[in-house]
């Protein structure tokens, strides 16, 4: 996607990214993540070229000026979280996609972006795709899209992008979804928790 290369370039984005290596090549699958601004789609699209990324995107997303016309073009699908029935009809044509093997599938358990960077509850429903599917799921963090608005275009953003883990599918399948829950906020609260120490670090 040429264009959110061009406006990571634009808003003088430096992305640093880690552990893509454990990602298995030549198949879709689930990735799932934190969520802290609308550049995170854009980030884990240049990173995750090869993986071709469908998002899940709440409806207002839509109708976001320009932002909303970048979601419409990578083959983005609303979910409708307050309307459970609703929901499972997103989750069985993520699920769908991803049998044929046609595009991978992100999403967020959270739901929405988190404005103070704390991991919000999840809607642990989004896990029954992989599950459907019987696909990998790949656990994501992100940390410093927060600052690019703050700092663009005048100051680079440094923002990291690591791949925690990849969930076969076997063990997905004998696993309640609270559980594959648990086990994801353990390791992005991990992995967050690092990124700041290291950023008071370097301070």
């Amino acid at each position: 996607h040429s264009t959110d290369a061009f406006a990571l370039a634009v808003a003088r984005v430096r992305v640093h990214a880690t552990g893509v290596e454990k990602i298995p090549q030549g198949q879709k699958m689930l990735f799932v993540g934190n969520h802290r601004s609308n550049f995170d789609p854009m980030v884990a699209w240049s990173v995750l070229k090869p993986w071709k990324l469908s998002f899940i995107s709440k409806p207002s997303n839509f109708k976001i000026p320009l932002y909303g016309q970048i979601v419409r073009r990578c083959c983005c699908m609303s979910i409708d979280r307050e309307n459970p029935r609703n929901a499972i009809v997103t989750i069985n044509k993520a699920a769908n996609l991803l049998k044929k093997q046609e595009v991978s599938i992100a999403v967020y358990p959270e739901g929405t972006r988190s404005k103070q960077c704390v991991l919000l509850p999840f809607h642990n429903g989004v896990f029954k795709i992989a599950q459907k599917a019987e696909v990998p799921m790949v656990v994501l963090c992100i940390t410093g899209t927060e600052n690019i608005s703050k700092r663009a275009p005048f100051k680079s953003t440094d923002v990291y992008l690591d791949v925690l883990e990849v969930f076969p599918s076997e063990k997905l399948k004998g696993m309640k979804t609270d559980a594959i829950g648990e086990e994801v906020r353990q390791l992005l609260e991990n992995n967050i928790r690092k990124r700041e120490e290291q950023w008071q670090k370097d301070m």
